[in-house]
C-alpha cells in the first residue's frame, strides 16, 4: 500500500488544516475556543422581536445592628426598686463613710443595700429615660444630682418629694454634705429624715 495514494475523509482533512492561514474561497474557518474567548449572549427577544428589558441587578443590604447601650453600674440589688444617685467623682460608688451614713439612714426605713441600686452619676453621665427602663424605680434620691442634670422635664426645690410618671423623686444635697457634724449639716439630715419617714414608713 502507498502513502502516496490515501484518500482521507474531507472532515479529516478539514480537522487537520483548521488552523491554516489560508482561508478557503468563499468560506470561514472554524474559529477555535481558547480560555481567553469571551463568548456574546445576544440579549432576549420577544414574540415580535423586540429586545426585552433586562433586570438591574439587586443589592441586599443588610440591616444595621443597632448597639444597645452599655448598662448602668449599680451597687445593691434593687429589691424594692429605690434608685439612688449620687455624684462622687473620685469613687467608683460611694466614699466608704458616706455610705455608712447611708446605709443608717436607710436601716432607719427598715430598708438595707439590698432594696436599693445606687447609681454614681460620676461615672457615666445618666438620662432618665434609660434608668428608667434598666431598673424602674418606684422611688428615685437625687444626691447632690439635680433634676435637670438626668434630663428630668420638671424640676423642684430640696427636701420636697415629687411624684412624676410613676417615680417620687426626692433631691438633697451631696451625701459628703450631709454627712457632717455641723449644725448645719445636722438640720440637713433632719430635713432627709423627715422626707424618708414620709416615704417609706
Amino acid at each position: 500500500m502507498s502513502l502516496t495514494n490515501i484518500n482521507l475523509p474531507g472532515f479529516v482533512i478539514a480537522d487537520l488544516y483548521r488552523n491554516s492561514l489560508i482561508q478557503p474561497e468563499g468560506g470561514t474557518l472554524p474559529r477555535q475556543e481558547t480560555a481567553n474567548t469571551k463568548l456574546h449572549t445576544p440579549p432576549p427577544l420577544d414574540e415580535a422581536g423586540g429586545k426585552l428589558p433586562v433586570a438591574e441587578p439587586v443589592t441586599i443590604t443588610q440591616p444595621v445592628k443597632q448597639e444597645e447601650p452599655e448598662a448602668y453600674k449599680t451597687l445593691g440589688n434593687n429589691k424594692q426598686q429605690i434608685t439612688v444617685v449620687v455624684n462622687c467623682p473620685n469613687d467608683v460608688y460611694v466614699p466608704e463613710a458616706d455610705l455608712q451614713f447611708l446605709t443608717k439612714m436607710l436601716g432607719a426605713c427598715k430598708l438595707n443595700m439590698a432594696d436599693v441600686a445606687i447609681v454614681n452619676y460620676a461615672n457615666a453621665p445618666i438620662t432618665i429615660d434609660r434608668l428608667k427602663t434598666q431598673l424602674q424605680p418606684k422611688s428615685l434620691l437625687l444626691l447632690g444630682v439635680e433634676p435637670g442634670d438626668i434630663q428630668l422635664p420638671i424640676s423642684f426645690p430640696p427636701f420636697k418629694e415629687q411624684p412624676y410618671a410613676g417615680t417620687t423623686y426626692l433631691f438633697t444635697p451631696p451625701l459628703s454634705q450631709l454627712n457632717q457634724e455641723t449644725e448645719g449639716a445636722k438640720v440637713l439630715k433632719r430635713k432627709l429624715w423627715d422626707c424618708l419617714k414620709r416615704m417609706f414608713l
